[in-house]
């Protein structure tokens, strides 16, 4: 029984929530309403409150107050997508609920719980019932009512909390009309009863659950526990890549599980760690610097660790690559720092612009057509807030506009204006063409901010956007029969279609730009295309629309083959 919550034990919380969801979030991505790979909704929350766990280890917060401060204050400079700000403004409410106070009852903590989701509900725009604003709402309720009948132990009021948030995260499916389509809960609510799933668990004195790193111990094979018929691939190898270039992994990762098994990777917005069993490193290796510099690798032969301690010889192994990683740092860290080149201050101007996209051509693009700042992010690696929020302040202006360029970073970017002294203008672009067509529509010596977001908004509805990826898995959605590995067309944001050619693909869209009358069609290339399949899929849109001016261009994204502009 627990009748106070204390600065130490609400630490304990977040660090076992943020146990718990990150343990579970590929299911909660899972739930991604199309099968497209970008279902982030459970990564996003993971690393969302993986920044207050940082801040958290490193102190020892007095009070409840102080603590759900550093959480909320945390949360919000690492909020990723939608469901992560979301996730932020629940726990800012808390914050503000628990404000000055040493430690919490049973009714004070469901108070701010209420006031969580009146954070959350105040800062969008169109509350959506069968989301996770939904679930929050009514788990919040049944705090509060638990306590209002008397009842003082925590464990209690959240074990009901949950009950009633489980039973309104049944319902999602039927509240929200995409979600029935696809037969599924909300992802976003899940993941927040998930979080709360492991506060309670703490305050129950159960084990924090491990994540997929911790199971697999990249680094420590456990080679006693193997037989020799159990090892299929004969290398353990173990490797950290720093990111020279930022682009989906995701081709990476199949091509790993092609050539080995057990594989793990970590991934952040700098580096990724990979654990793989394979019989040929060095080509693992060698695939990986595509993707950056190799910084550290260890590797290992399972079956001479298995047949020494089989005869009870003592091995001798490298460093765990945590310990080797922990002292290149530090000795980075003590070598004499390279003087930086002279560099003359930019002179300060009126208004500044930021794009947030993914991959080196559209990144040129956005700076050709005059952005100052170009954030590398998008579908699959949703930037945080304060990734955002760094680039703006290297703007010397005294008004920044941000296009997202996605949907789901929209909200990230609106935070920024809390955080900072500039004047932050938020243009809801949801594709790239939206946010190259605003770019082409602002008049950068237009009289003030708000001329030129009337001008760079209204444009926005003149292209259409549409974009070939791939199914992650199979689904049966809205009539069509999905198969993992099928090509994937989405049109404004819904499914157009799917193929198992991208060739029949690419036709359908093109006659679909003839339906609409296009003037202009601008094919931007991922980096999977070639230069020659890109020009290809060009001329099929030139003998469909004949009279419309088509251009294809390298935009370099990751993930989707082809986004398309039509005008």
């Amino acid at each position: 029984m627990t009748e106070q919550i204390t600065g130490a034990l609400f630490k304990r919380m977040i660090l076992h929530g943020a146990a718990a969801i990150t343990a579970q979030k590929q299911s909660i991505n899972d739930l991604n309403v199309f099968p497209v790979p970008d279902g982030d909704t459970g990564t996003n929350m993971s690393m969302t409150i993986g920044t207050a766990v940082t801040e958290l280890k490193k102190t020892e917060p007095e009070s409840i107050g102080q603590a759900a401060d550093l959480t909320a204050s945390a949360l919000l400079r690492g909020a990723r997508g939608n469901s992560g700000v979301i996730l932020s403004l629940l726990f800012r409410g808390i914050a503000r609920g628990l404000k000055g106070q040493e430690s919490a009852d049973a009714a004070a903590f469901a108070a701010a719980m209420q006031e969580g989701v009146s954070a959350a509900y105040k800062a969008v725009m169109k509350p959506a019932e069968g989301t996770v604003l939904t679930v929050s709402r009514l788990a919040a309720k049944r705090a509060v009512d638990t306590a209002a009948q008397g009842e003082t132990d925590l464990e209690t009021l959240l074990d009901e909390a949950l009950r009633e948030g489980y039973d309104t995260l049944a319902q999602t499916t039927d509240m929200n009309p995409v979600l029935k389509k696809a037969g599924v809960v909300d992802a976003g609510g899940k993941g927040y009863l998930i979080i709360l799933e492991g506060m309670l668990a703490e305050l129950r004195g159960e084990p924090m659950p491990e994540t997929a790193e911790e199971e697999t111990q990249p680094g420590k094979a456990d080679f006693a526990a193997l037989t020799d018929e159990e090892i299929t691939f004969t290398f353990d190898t173990v490797f950290i890549v720093r990111k020279t270039v930022q682009k989906s992994l995701e081709p990476f990762r199949a091509y790993l599980n092609s050539i080995g098994d057990s594989l793990v990777i970590g991934e952040d917005d700098t580096a990724f760690k990979v654990h793989v069993h394979t019989d040929i490193p060095g080509s693992a290796l060698n695939e990986a610097q595509k993707y950056g510099t190799l910084e550290l690798a260890k590797i290992e032969n399972m079956r001479t660790q298995y047949e020494d301690m089989a005869a009870g010889r003592k091995t001798q192994s490298t460093d765990d690559l945590d310990a080797v990683e922990e002292e290149l740092e530090a000795m980075e860290s003590s070598a004499p720092a390279a003087p930086e080149p002279r560099q003359e201050a930019e002179e300060p101007k009126k208004y500044g612009f930021l794009a947030v996209c993914a991959g080196e051509g559209l990144a040129a693009i956005f700076r050709d057509l005059g952005a100052d700042g170009v954030v590398s992010g998008g579908q699959t690696m949703n930037p945080s807030t304060e990734s955002i929020l760094e680039v703006v302040e290297t703007i010397p202006a005294e008004t920044v506009f941000i296009l997202p360029n996605n949907g789901n970073i929209i909200m990230a970017a609106q935070q920024c204006a809390a955080l900072t002294e500039k004047h932050i203008v938020v243009i809801p672009t949801k594709t790239v063409p939206q946010g190259i067509t605003a770019m082409m529509n602002a008049d950068f010596d237009a009289p003030d901010a708000e001329t030129i977001a009337a001008a760079m908004t209204e444009c926005l509805s003149t292209v259409t956007t549409a974009q070939i990826t791939y199914a992650a898995r199979d689904s049966d959605f809205d009539g069509f029969d999905i198969h993992a590995g099928d090509y994937l067309a989405l049109e404004e944001g819904k499914l157009f279609g799917t193929d198992a050619s991208i060739e029949n693909m690419l036709s359908r869209i093109a006659m679909a730009s003839r339906e609409l009358n296009a003037s202009f069609i601008s094919l931007y290339f991922g980096e999977d295309v070639s230069e020659e399949d890109a020009q290809r899929a060009g001329r099929l849109f030139e003998e469909a629309v004949p009279d419309a001016e088509v251009a294809v261009l390298s935009g370099g994204q990751p993930v989707y083959y082809y986004i398309i502009s039509i005008e």
